[in-house]
């Protein structure tokens, strides 16, 4: 790990479970390594269906859960040996945003309380009047006015709102890196945008690197800079994502892509590839590539878990279909 990364996920690997007819439990997440640049912000999205292990890797990111193998490391220092300041430190410089805008508020209390636990629990204000001013702040960067939201209380709020109030918690503490879960997948659609912008702002104006976690491909690539494609916890495809979103490689990244609706209803979905889905045991066996049974490409090789290839447009691939372009020199 270089002395310029923020957070690395150094071949990371999540299992749950365990018992005597699989005790290797469920993998939620394998072998996966992730640098996050100290020196330059991005947005990097983590993507993929139901089940591929996107969450997981979001919570191993917060220190929520402990890897089964591997690390995960914050400015050098692996996250489960932290000293209680550095602990104190990487809490309030790490953030996170999830799907629910709704459930990280107490609904007996007004927004103001969720706005000034942070700021007593860092000591962040002198007092109540600047603490106010603060608030105030933090709200106008995310496009809210004080006077509309404060003192008011959840329900009496929009899901866009109350959303913005969270992204508006998180720069109080003025973080390197927040992590957002799903963050616009409970909003709704005319809505969207004004959020995303919002996260955009984020890296772009304060400098925060963003960690989109979605199943949404459509908003990954509208503001992200890199993606990593996940299938059942391994990463398949990583790239540029404008790269990897109008050029997929990867057999699975190429059905996520054909899944995303045209806004023309009477044409049809180029490129769309019809793969039926072949009911899969989330604990079952993990050897070779993982796609290879709802692939229509599927080869012998597959039965071996495939090395990283080159794909055409300089993405990095998971699959035996690039063999010949050469395994990459340095990961992306």
């Amino acid at each position: 790990m270089s002395a310029d990364t923020l957070l690395d996920f150094q071949n990371v690997t999540m299992a749950f479970g365990g018992n005597k007819r699989n005790p290797d439990g469920v993998v939620a997440l394998e072998d996966l390594s992730l640098s996050i640049s100290a020196d330059e912000p991005s947005i990097i999205a983590i993507a993929g269906e139901s089940g591929s292990g996107k969450t997981t890797l979001a919570r191993l990111g917060l220190a929520m859960v402990k890897p089964t193998a591997g690390r995960v490391v914050y400015k050098g220092q692996d996250l489960w040996s932290m000293s209680s300041q550095q602990r104190r430190d990487y809490r309030r410089e790490v953030q996170a945003i999830f799907q629910d805008p709704f459930a990280v508020y107490n609904p007996f209390y007004t927004v103001d309380r969720l706005l000034l636990t942070p700021m007593r629990a860092f000591k962040l204000a002198r007092d109540r009047k600047q603490a106010r001013k603060l608030m105030e702040e933090a709200l106008e960067k995310v496009g809210l006015r004080a006077a509309e939201v404060l003192g008011r209380y959840p329900h009496q709020l929009s899901g866009g709102q109350r959303q913005r109030i969270v992204v508006a918690r998180s720069l109080l503490l003025q973080p390197k890196l927040i992590v957002a879960d799903e963050p616009v997948s409970m909003i709704d659609a005319s809505l969207r945008a004004n959020i995303l912008t919002k996260l955009k702002q984020l890296r772009d104006e304060f400098g925060i690197s963003l960690l989109y976690i979605t199943h949404d491909l459509a908003t990954a690539h509208q503001i992200s800079d890199k993606i990593l494609i996940l299938y059942r916890g391994r990463v398949v495809e990583v790239g540029d994502a404008t790269t990897v979103i109008q050029h997929p490689q990867h057999p699975y990244t190429q059905l996520l892509v054909s899944s995303i609706p045209r806004p023309d209803p009477a044409k049809t979905w180029e490129g769309r590839v019809e793969i039926p889905l072949e009911e899969l045991s989330a604990g079952g066996d993990r050897a070779g590539c993982l796609f290879r049974h709802r692939c229509p490409h599927v080869m012998p090789e597959c039965a071996k878990t495939p090395d990283d290839y080159a794909g055409a447009y300089g993405q990095t691939v998971a699959c035996y279909l690039y063999r010949e372009n050469g395994a990459p020199a340095t990961a992306q």
